[in-house]
């Protein structure tokens, strides 16, 4: 059986980690602490021997920077990155910025569980009036993408994720895998989970 060498990892710790908020499609960079994981990670990774051929990353600055900061440390800083937002984690649509020991107390815990850890449930979808819509929809990131603004995600299940990550995965990722290269994916919780659902034949 072929061997291919990928390592997947998720990004440091972002700053609103520490407020226990739903950051989804919101750009935020790594804290103080997240900036040392990468670090850490880097160090670690460069111990064991590793040597990459090619990064992959979300569009979203702290799967980029966590990836930029390893490979920093390894003395690889050369190493070709590729970014796509169908590494983005998961779109908690409506849930965005909201603190989960609020939505707790709003919703009930069964119901913030179900949101967070179910596989086809969807979150409420953000709309035109929720506070980051502008910040996600109006960056000049997605307009780049290969699809239409219109057609983004409002919300996500981990189902979706998986959906709308396998193309890319099997198109541009699986074809460096199967060429001998070494691949770092620097992504996300949700974007790792539903990849790992994939690679390991979860139910």
């Amino acid at each position: 059986m072929a061997k291919y060498r990928l390592v997947l990892l998720r990004h440091g710790e972002g700053a609103w980690t520490k407020e226990n908020r739903f950051c989804s499609w919101v750009d935020q960079k790594l804290s103080s602490d997240g900036i040392k994981e990468a670090q850490n990670c880097g160090k670690h990774l460069k111990a064991l021997g590793f040597e990459f051929d090619l990064v992959f990353t979300s569009v979203l600055r702290r799967s980029i920077q966590t990836a930029w900061l390893i490979l920093e440390e390894m003395d690889q800083e050369w190493v070709p990155i590729q970014s796509s937002w169908r590494l983005n984690e998961r779109h908690y649509g409506a849930l965005i910025g909201l603190n989960r020991a609020e939505m707790a107390l709003n919703h009930g815990e069964e119901q913030v569980k179900i949101w967070r850890r179910s596989y086809d449930v969807t979150p409420p979808p953000i709309s035109e009036s929720h506070p980051y819509y502008e910040e996600i929809y109006n960056d000049r990131r997605y307009k780049c993408s290969d699809v239409s603004q219109d057609n983004l995600p409002k919300a996500e299940s981990l189902k979706d994720v998986l959906d709308r990550l396998l193309p890319y995965w099997n198109e541009k990722i699986v074809p460096e895998l199967k060429s001998g290269k070494m691949i770092l994916i620097s992504a996300h919780g949700n974007s790792s989970r539903a990849l790992l659902k994939h690679l390991e034949g979860k139910s």
